[in-house]
């Protein structure tokens, strides 16, 4: 038997949540002196309305430790874990150490901890290539290879609404900000191979950015009839419905799923963005 523990940038579908295998481990967000945990009670509009009338940019706090630890207790023999990009977050640390800690007491179960270098659909995609793996009949080791080799072929991409959380977080000046806004300028971003989080590019307005964006993933996508295409949006079904098509019109995919960002892929996307992940 395996458990999969994910960090609450990684959305589950509903038919994660009815799986039985995965289970999330919360973040905590911190917007003005307001701490929200990122759990089932997330609520994204109030947080969003938080977010937009705080003067300062929200942050995240990485799990404990012990949370992680707390779901290690259960009747699996494997348990694999994935979290939020080492290089975005302290969460991979965190599991790490837990399980460490977890080992020093009790040594009868594999545990592994996978740094998705990626977030929110990044880090379904990996899940459930690990119970894809876990359904065929692998060893241990051989899902940890397959995973690993599966994660290094990823790409994340993203596309933003609002640079007010860049401005806020300092990343980005007011008079950029300013003129970005005012010339509709919608920047297209993307994942690092080390996890990290370049732009990509940029165009004027959201069609022509959701475009460009679509045009990265394909161009260094091989073989997409095999792949899963993943959508996350905030806020913004009916874009994310439209980018759908959009990306069926561009290349055939194995399959393409759309979820509603949680809380700290909320932060990341802002009201209004996008992320797409194969």
């Amino acid at each position: 038997m395996y458990r999969v523990i994910i960090d609450s940038c990684g959305e589950l579908t509903k038919e994660m949540q009815e799986d039985g295998h995965f289970v999330n481990v919360p973040l905590t967000l911190e917007v003005g002196d307001q701490q929200i945990i990122d759990d089932e009670s997330f609520d994204q509009a109030s947080f969003l309305k938080a977010v937009a009338e705080c003067s300062t940019s929200p942050k995240s706090a990485c799990p404990s430790p012990n949370a992680y630890m707390v779901e290690m207790e259960c009747d699996a023999e494997r348990i694999y874990i994935v979290t939020l990009s080492a290089q975005l977050s302290g969460s991979y640390n965190s599991a790490c150490l837990a399980k460490d800690l977890y080992e020093e007491d009790d040594e009868s179960k594999q545990i592994y901890v996978f740094d998705s270098k990626s977030a929110s659909i990044g880090e379904t995609l990996i899940g459930l290539k690990i119970a894809e793996c876990e359904n065929k009949g692998m060893s241990f080791e051989e899902v940890v290879k397959t995973v690993e080799e599966y994660i290094a072929g990823q790409h994340t991409f993203f596309v933003l609404e609002t640079l007010e959380t860049l401005r806020k977080a300092g990343r980005l000046s007011n008079l950029k900000a300013a003129i970005a806004g005012t010339l509709n300028i919608k920047p297209v971003m993307g994942s690092t191979d080390e996890g990290s989080i370049q732009q990509l590019g940029q165009a004027r307005g959201m069609v022509k950015a959701l475009d460009k964006m679509g045009q990265c993933l394909v161009d260094v996508t091989e073989n997409c009839e095999e792949k899963i295409l993943a959508i996350s949006h905030c806020n913004c079904l009916e874009r994310a419905l439209s980018l759908k098509e959009k990306m069926e019109s561009m290349a055939k995919f194995k399959e393409i799923f759309i979820v509603d960002t949680r809380g700290v892929s909320s932060m990341y996307a802002n009201d209004g963005g996008l992320i797409m992940v194969i």
